[in-house]
């Protein structure tokens, strides 16, 4: 195999090193760069790019790939990991979803290596790490105050992209359109597949969305030919679905919110999702569920301003089957293989 090379530096096969990319300073004039970790197989095989924290608010994925890049399960690999643990590094030191421009990193590519801070991060992001690439996972989080149920979401209209899907392992799957600027757009303009995953909230550490996520990627990682399927026995399969649609309730009053539903939760229409009440604790009105779905996100503050987003459904053809797939989901991370042995 050619050696890779990547922020200048070059990679050989069997070779495992960090490399720094570096990125504008930050006008202190102190220096900023992009941590990458590249662990090379000596048998060739497809390259995978994970990404964590393109949003700087998003800790669940740093923590994923600190586990993974530690993980026994990669020791005999084929082909070559690149582990992003923060492209946003701006924004981690900020603990903020945004670059020192106030843009969004993720609404910002392919981007221009004369353009805004965000194009130019973005830009380099592109050419350095995901043009390397034959696939990519890209990890994410919910919004401040809003927590998501672990999930993916990608193109599933593609074949490969389905089967990438399927094999991280989880029951819910979202059909989600590509959204111009973004991450995903850009990689499958350069033929990059990438997969999604969502789990847990900003600015905190959620042991199951992890423990989710590490596994999730070893799984692609096997389907993929990177590394030797496993040979211990499952005993709860997931079943994955796949959602076509979703959509956000949102408080038809402002208020204090108690939640009734929680994420995970099979809902029918009409149910109560949570009460609204005024500072005194009279009732305003109780939020409804407009159709039979899963709860895959939900605010978490318990404040509403009128039309805020504060419940996300999933629909699918056999919500009730997906709810006993989360609870298996959750029982298999919790007494079954953790994937987190160093």
């Amino acid at each position: 195999m050619e050696d890779l090379i990547i922020g200048g530096v070059a990679i050989r096969a069997g070779e495992k090193k960090h490399v720094h990319i570096e990125m504008p300073p930050l006008y202190t004039d102190t220096n900023m760069s992009i941590p990458v970790y590249v662990q090379r197989g000596r048998r060739a095989g497809p390259t995978i790019f994970v990404s964590a924290a393109i949003h700087g608010d998003e800790l669940n994925g740093i923590e994923i790939v600190g586990r993974l890049i530690r993980n026994r399960s990669i020791k005999n690999l084929r082909g070559t990991l690149i582990a992003v643990p923060m492209v946003n590094v701006y924004g981690v030191l900020n603990q903020s979803r945004y670059l020192p421009d106030r843009r969004d990193l993720n609404r910002s590519f392919p981007g221009s290596k004369k353009g805004s801070l965000a194009g130019r991060i973005a830009h380099t992001f592109l050419k350095e790490i995901v043009a390397k690439c034959d696939v990519g996972i890209d990890l994410h989080t919910g919004a401040i105050h809003r927590s998501n149920l672990p999930q993916v979401r990608a193109d599933l209209d593609d074949p490969e992209t389905l089967n990438m899907c399927k094999a991280f392992g989880l029951p819910v799957m979202l059909n989600a359109d590509i959204r111009d600027g973004s991450l995903r757009q850009a990689a499958a303009d350069l033929g990059v597949k990438v997969v999604l995953y969502e789990a847990g909230q900003a600015l905190r550490y959620d042991e199951f969305s992890i423990r989710a996520g590490v596994k999730g990627i070893i799984n692609i990682m096997r389907d993929i030919g990177m590394l030797n399927k496993s040979s211990s026995k499952k005993e709860h399969a997931i079943e994955p679905f796949i959602a076509r649609q979703s959509g956000w309730v949102r408080a038809h009053e402002s208020g204090f919110v108690q939640h009734v539903a929680q994420l995970g939760d099979h809902v029918e229409k009409g149910d109560p999702l949570a009460r609204i009440a005024d500072p005194f604790g009279n009732e305003l009105g109780m939020l409804l569920c407009p159709a039979e779905g899963i709860v895959i996100g939900k605010q978490n503050i318990p404040l509403a301003q009128e039309g805020e987003a504060m419940y996300h459904i999933a629909y699918f053809k056999q919500p009730d089957s997906v709810a006993e797939n989360v609870e298996m989901l959750q029982d298999n991370l919790v007494l079954g293989e953790v994937p987190m042995v160093y």
